[in-house]
């Protein structure tokens, strides 16, 4: 008997797979212990009794159903299992068969990758307990300006955006984003490399944000969009991507000038944490403001980007993550702009001391330190 209760893996992979559809398994890591993760998929693979408490009915069923070839293998719901759905929440075994044409999924490769960048932003949004269950979250709207969207961080899935007003047909066919993460003061337009360079289509996501930008408008009350979170399985496919975008014929369609933030988000429990201090409030100055003295801080004034002169020495904070401002850094750095430090967490060292080679010094802080010092 498997009793699903609010938190288990069970109830998270449940919620997962309901909104999504499909995941991949390498989104397990996301979702809880990867080994528990793997012998729950194997269990549920087979007929069990399932129940959501030791009062309410009991779903003798095969829940779970995987396929494909290894290292592209998909985890999607059982149809003789998709009645524990009502169990989750009243009425969304049917909202499920509309969502995913009768439960009838493609298994041409394209599609199936584009679910499972969906399905993986999904999960680290998840992870740090952000909101992103479509059944649960207000629909957003064009027709007049109004606060629909919630307090707390919310996830809107590509797809859901796109359905929003009848002049939707076409403004986000081309557009490479996986969806919009609303916070407090914020929106973040989110993409997901996975472990490849993304190909990029500048006119398409110009297009995106400015549908995007007419929603946040209209339900959030936010005059701009202008950061991006980049979610990646490996820091050279995130980079890759903005640095093939230079080779746009037109510079305004570049990457790095369509958002002059854009925070690279690793697919593991790190980059849940990173997304966890991205979403607190006024985190870029309260970091800032932990981590330097006043009279050392730059507060963007200078002839490069950077954040503090600490013992003469130019300091850029990449604690947040942001690629952008980093191929900007360098650029300074390749013009002999003076000596440099860099502030990173131990699993950006690596690809830092590679990326700007003898540039800059590196400065190592723990996670749990600047978690402390947001409060987090």
């Amino acid at each position: 008997m498997i009793t699903i209760r609010p938190g288990s893996h069970t109830h998270r992979l449940l919620q997962l797979l309901s909104t999504v559809g499909e995941i991949p398994t390498a989104a397990l890591p996301l979702l809880g212990n990867e080994r528990v993760l793997a012998v729950l998929i194997h269990k549920l693979e087979s007929v069990q009794d399932i129940r959501f408490d030791k009062n309410g009915p009991v779903y003798r069923v095969k829940l779970i159903q995987v396929s494909g070839k290894k290292g592209e293998r998909t985890i999607r719901l059982y149809r003789k299992g998709l009645p524990v759905l009502d169990g989750l929440n009243t009425g969304l075994q049917g909202l499920y068969l509309d969502e995913f044409r009768d439960h009838c999924f493609s298994n041409d490769l394209f599609h199936i990758q584009r679910n499972h960048r969906v399905a993986e932003t999904v999960a680290l949004c998840m992870a740090a307990g952000v909101e992103t269950r479509p059944y649960v979250l207000p629909t957003l709207q064009k027709t007049v300006i109004t606060r629909i969207v919630p307090d707390s961080p919310c996830f809107y899935i590509a797809r859901d955006l796109k359905r929003v007003g009848s002049d939707s047909s076409n403004k986000t066919d081309f557009t490479r984003m996986t969806g919009a993460l609303f916070f407090p003061g914020g929106c973040y337009t989110v993409y997901n490399t996975r472990d490849a360079v993304m190909k990029w289509s500048g006119l398409g996501e110009v297009k995106a944000l400015e549908n995007l930008l007419e929603l946040t408008r209209m339900n959030a009350g936010l005059d701009e969009v202008s950061a991006a979170l980049l979610l990646g399985q490996s820091m050279d496919a995130a980079l890759k991507t903005i640095l093939e975008s230079d080779m746009s014929r037109r510079s305004q369609l570049r990457f790095d000038r369509i958002y002059t933030r854009i925070f690279y988000i690793p697919l593991n429990q790190n980059g849940a944490r990173l997304l966890r201090m991205l979403l607190s409030p006024d985190w870029n100055e309260r970091l800032l403001g932990a981590l330097f003295e006043s009279s050392q801080r730059s507060y963007n004034h200078g002839r490069m980007e950077y954040d503090a002169i600490v013992d003469g020495r130019m300091v850029l904070s990449h604690l947040d993550g942001d690629i952008a401002r980093l191929i900007r850094f360098r650029e300074a750095l390749c013009d002999q702009a003076g000596p440099a430090d860099i502030l990173c967490y131990p699993w950006q060292t690596e690809f830092l001391k590679t990326y700007l080679g003898e540039g800059a010094g590196i400065r190592e802080l723990n996670m749990s330190t600047v978690e402390a010092a947001l409060g987090i």
